[in-house]
């Protein structure tokens, strides 16, 4: 997902896969180039199925594969995107690779940029081993842009996020004890009340909230949010697609604002939050996620409506006792899991032009 999007925008993309399962391999244009970690594939299977077939990447082949790169001296890369990483291990060998990249830009500034996706787990629980939180904390401050949901910010600041005031200390912690020069915390729910809703109240009229902050020279932050409608649906991939736009229209907007030779990309102080690189990255980010995400919503309804009327027609032919109630049920998992596979490739022209931006602008978080 991650290196199709980016590709898609013009990104030269060295990827190295974290997880490789089963999977489709999507075409490559030219561009910037880029370093990408990541681990979930473009289409084919992935854990939302509940059953899967691969192997996770181990730290010394991560590394091997790195060196590869390094020996050929195709390791002059403008950013590196980090995504899914399955052990405490692998952690640790990315964290090298970080640091190895962002040392030899010491004397160029903003000539490297990291973007640091802590997948660590949602809906309040780990998906990864324990051991692998202090791993991440302890690569924080290397980072320059992070990309965690409301679970993986909470774990990360020690900060229980209930409502807007716990909301910008959990920030607050994350700039000033890891220096995070931007942060974008990428699905919360707020009600009207500013109060958080807890994940398992999603309805058709729910609305998701995206906060970002670029923090100013005394590490205070700048807030923004951006509204956006919540689907019922669980689209696997959207992660690692948010962040391969975030990089490419952060960089694009940050060439806009002349600041490709500032350390970290940072705006002077006297830039308001709604006017910040990573502000009008995130509403294109945001209007290409939504347009994707609609026509995907549509053609699932298509697939499982002509996927039910064939069931019916079936109906007599099949019987209880052949397939069992449990295993019915998992065909309409699959079946279900299958149809809301993103269409990311039949909808580029999205990425590249993203529709409606006008309907995802940033606005200043009030607090």
């Amino acid at each position: 997902m991650a290196t199709f999007v980016m590709q898609s925008l013009g990104c030269e993309v060295s990827a190295i896969n974290t997880v490789n399962f089963s999977k489709g391999s999507p075409h490559a244009l030219r561009g910037e180039r880029y370093f990408v970690l990541i681990a979930i594939p473009l289409s084919g299977n992935h854990t939302a199925y509940g059953q899967v077939k691969g192997t996770k990447t181990p730290a010394d082949q991560i590394a091997a594969l790195y060196d590869g790169l390094r020996q050929s001296h195709l390791n002059d890369f403008d950013v590196m995107l980090s995504g899914y990483i399955p052990s405490a291990e692998a952690v640790e060998e990315v964290g090298k690779i970080g640091r190895e990249l962002r040392y030899s830009s010491t004397m160029k500034p903003g000539s490297f940029f990291w973007v640091f996706d802590p997948v660590m787990g949602d809906n309040g629980r780990l998906y990864v081993a324990e051991e692998i939180v202090p791993a991440y904390k302890s690569l924080l401050r290397e980072a320059d842009l992070i990309l965690p949901n409301q679970f993986e910010a909470e774990t990360l600041s020690g900060v229980k996020i209930t409502d807007l005031s716990s909301l910008v200390k959990a920030i607050e912690a994350l700039h000033h004890t890891y220096q995070i020069p931007h942060i974008l915390i990428t699905s919360l729910r707020l009600s009207t009340s500013n109060a958080t809703l807890p994940t398992n109240s999603l309805t058709t009229d729910d609305v998701l909230t995206v906060i970002g902050s670029t923090r100013r020279a005394d590490h205070s932050p700048r807030l923004f949010r951006i509204d956006i409608p919540a689907y019922p649906i669980f689209f696997s991939g959207t992660g690692d697609m948010l962040a391969a736009l975030t990089v490419a229209r952060l960089r694009e907007a940050v060439f806009a604002a002349g600041l490709q030779k500032t350390a970290h990309w940072l705006s002077p102080d006297d830039v308001e939050s709604a006017e910040l690189p990573l502000a009008k990255a995130t509403e294109k980010v945001l209007a290409s996620m939504q347009a994707v995400l609609a026509k995907t919503a549509a053609a699932m309804e298509v697939e499982l409506k002509a996927s039910e009327d064939a069931d019916e027609k079936a109906l007599g032919t099949r019987s209880t006792e052949e397939n069992g109630a449990a295993d019915e049920a998992k065909r309409k998992h699959l079946m279900k899991t299958k149809a809301a596979e993103v269409r990311v490739v039949r909808n580029v022209e999205d990425l590249r032009n993203p529709p409606d931006i006008e309907g995802f602008r940033a606005k200043p978080l009030e607090f």
